[in-house]
């Protein structure tokens, strides 16, 4: 049995909490919560789970094998460094950190610690994502020509704002929708596609609501190969869509409803339009909708497999590793749009920290 302990019992670490002691992560157990709330630490105690009021104390205590992160955004980098420290096995809730200079450091403490490093990815638990980046992987789309994902389904009236102080401030939360609603978008997006080379973004901030950071969010990125994508996010829209389309010579990937669906080409469009010889003729598609197989874990399939990982019996679905990359798009993103130009990567981690501090209030 592994010993898990969660740092941060707000709605996430709950969540974590109750999958574990509903029996949801096999060959785990809830030992330990670390969090400053009074009544997070009381719901604790009532399920006679040890508590504590400072991580340090509970990564000191002897009470865990492993931790999971939940506390506010620039404290995951933070809390997992002194628990990768310790060899006490970790994982970070999304996103991996604000800023990837210090997603960097953590990434380094992690190769030097013998403990297995992870991070809560569950949306790659979908397998219609799976099977996205596998036909992609495999060449079964062709070479890459354009990616567009339209993530406009996470309305929030200004009531959701209103309801945390450290919430939607540059200095408490390090910024809006691209670091709350889209770590896992930006992860899949890179995962699936692969990371972009050229990124030219637009961020308004409080645009649609009375906040300081962002809540649309316009993108367009240029990859390796001369492919371009567009991402498109906000949090006012109503209805929302969720459109993820993925453009190859040899056809269209398009995820929308829960569903898949591939408009299959029977010869490259590449190959065609150098040998076609009729002014409007265009290849065939043949749409065929996907069956994608497969279970649905979401977060305790994670943590089930962040256990199996720790015992040797298992993969971890993202490496904690991982997050700095999903990462990169979004502070590459609000770099575009405060300096108003094309940001090219590697990111200039310190320009962007010194801008980000800029707007710390």
């Amino acid at each position: 049995m592994v010993r898990l302990g969660i740092i941060g019992c707000g709605i996430m670490g709950k969540g974590h909490a109750n999958s574990i002691l509903e029996g949801k992560v096999p060959n785990s157990e809830l030992t330990a919560v670390c969090d400053t709330d009074p009544a997070a630490l009381a719901w604790a105690e009532e399920r006679n789970i040890k508590t504590f009021a400072k991580t340090s104390d509970l990564l000191a205590s002897g009470t865990v094998d492993a931790v999971v992160i939940a506390t506010p955004h620039y404290d995951h980098p933070i809390i997992a460094m002194e628990a990768l420290d310790k060899n006490i096995h970790t994982m970070v809730e999304k996103p991996a950190g604000v800023y990837t200079k210090a997603v960097r450091e953590m990434n380094a403490k992690a190769a030097n610690s013998s403990a297995v490093f992870a991070i809560m990815y569950n949306q790659r638990t979908n397998p219609i994502y799976r099977k996205m980046r596998e036909m992609i992987q495999n060449g079964e789309l062709g070479a890459l020509k354009r990616t567009s994902w339209l993530i406009t389904d996470w309305y929030r009236s200004q009531a959701y704002y209103n309801g945390g102080g450290w919430r939607a401030t540059w200095k408490g939360e390090g910024g809006g929708v691209l670091i709350n609603q889209c770590p896992h978008n930006l992860d899949l997006w890179q995962w699936i596609c692969g990371m972009p080379k050229k990124i030219t973004a637009f961020t308004h901030n409080g645009k649609w609501h009375d906040i300081e950071v962002e809540d649309d969010v316009t993108a367009y990125v240029e990859y390796e190969n001369g492919a371009t994508g567009v991402f498109v996010t906000s949090t006012a829209d109503c209805p929302g869509n969720n459109r993820f389309e993925v453009l190859g010579d040899l056809g269209k990937l398009v995820c929308e409803n829960d569903q898949l669906i591939y408009h299959k080409l029977n010869i490259s469009e590449r190959e065609f339009n150098r040998t076609n010889t009729e002014m409007f003729a265009a290849p065939p598609a043949e749409k065929i909708i996907l069956d994608c197989e497969g279970e649905y874990s979401q977060h305790a399939g994670v943590l089930a497999a962040f256990v199996a990982k720790i015992n040797g019996t298992g993969e971890l679905f993202a490496r904690g590793e991982e997050g700095i990359n999903g990462l990169t798009i979004s502070n590459a993103i609000h770099l575009s749009s405060w300096l108003g130009k094309t940001v090219e990567l590697p990111l200039d981690e310190d320009l962007f920290l010194a801008e980000l501090k800029k707007r710390w209030k």
